[in-house]
């Protein structure tokens, strides 16, 4: 089984390493436009497997996506990250480009590949990769919601001074921060509600917290985070490549969903070997319907930008 990480930098390497840990694939492919750069990250991973125990193997590749072909799944993570400062949404001018040519040269060489976007704002990505290639809605899939869900168990759980382990919770809404959506009344700590053990006005400590947990690590770092980021894309990676069935908040195409249409946004799913197995519909209170209503109107903002730049 192949899976093709296009974009070397920190987060495709990140997202590369944990795969080849994990040892449910034979190979990872990496690619990158500059010379020698994914060669060089392959390379570098590769002198780990006997100290890392995985037999995975992994290559670069210089833009030739002749050695992506007959991947099962593959993750974009190209183009620029955000710098201190920067929302998501400013990085749509550059990175709208080369998520158009990246999603077309894979699915050339890969017609029945799976698709997850990393690369920002990656709601409109995702949106656009759907426009570009025609793929079934099952097959393209945002990764945001399931790193915004793993920070906001990370709060909670600093919170509890429990094990993350511990917690389950859900951020369904737009991977930005005005478009998440913690959901902090249904989650838990080993089945008991965090309302139990946490104050209200902690809960909405924690919430706005998650909301800028990106932004946070942008501008204590100077650049986007990397390890969290490529752990979540690994996971998704996993589930579809070994069926798990897993469910992950993920940005996934609404047609009718929520009472929306016409958009990428997280929400929950079932990941298998189809991809998206199945997307749950949650039953929201009237607020948490607002939230997401007012995150989906961010969203289609930032997706008519696309139509100015006549990209499909």
């Amino acid at each position: 089984m192949k899976i093709t990480v296009v974009g070397a930098g920190a987060v495709g390497a990140s997202c590369a390493e944990y795969i080849a840990i994990k040892n449910f694939a034979s190979e990872v492919v990496l690619v990158d436009i500059k010379e020698n750069y994914a060669e060089g990250k392959a390379m570098d991973l590769m002198q780990t497997a006997s100290l890392n125990s995985f037999d995975t193997k992994i290559t670069g590749s210089t833009n030739d996506y002749s050695l992506t072909k007959n991947s099962t799944v593959a993750v974009i993570t190209s183009g620029i990250p955000r710098k201190p400062g920067m929302s998501r949404e400013e990085l749509i001018g550059i990175n709208a480009g080369i998520v158009k040519n990246v999603s077309q040269n894979l699915i050339k060489f890969s017609p029945n590949v799976i698709i997850i976007i990393v690369s920002n704002p990656m709601d409109t990505m995702s949106y656009l990769a759907h426009k570009v290639t025609n793929l079934p809605k099952n097959r393209i899939i945002g990764m945001g919601g399931a790193l915004d869900s793993a920070r906001f168990k990370y709060r909670l759980s600093e919170s509890l001074d429990s094990p993350s382990s511990d917690i389950s919770a859900l951020v369904i809404g737009g991977h930005s921060d005005k478009g998440m959506v913690p959901l902090t009344r249904i989650a838990t700590r080993n089945s008991i509600n965090v309302s139990n053990f946490l104050t209200k006005e902690k809960l909405e400590e924690i919430k706005q917290a998650t909301k800028v947990g990106g932004a946070t690590l942008t501008s204590m770092l100077g650049t986007s985070a990397w390890y969290a980021p490529g752990a979540a894309v690994s996971s998704i990676v996993q589930s579809i490549c070994c069926d798990q069935k897993k469910m992950f908040p993920c940005s996934v195409l609404l047609e009718g969903e929520y009472n929306l249409t016409d958009l990428s946004i997280g929400v929950p799913v079932i990941l298998g070997k189809n991809g998206v197995e199945e997307i749950i519909e949650l039953e929201l209170d009237d607020l948490e319907k607002a939230n997401l209503i007012e995150s989906s109107e961010g969203v289609k903002k930032t997706n008519n930008i696309l139509n100015e730049m006549n990209l499909f």
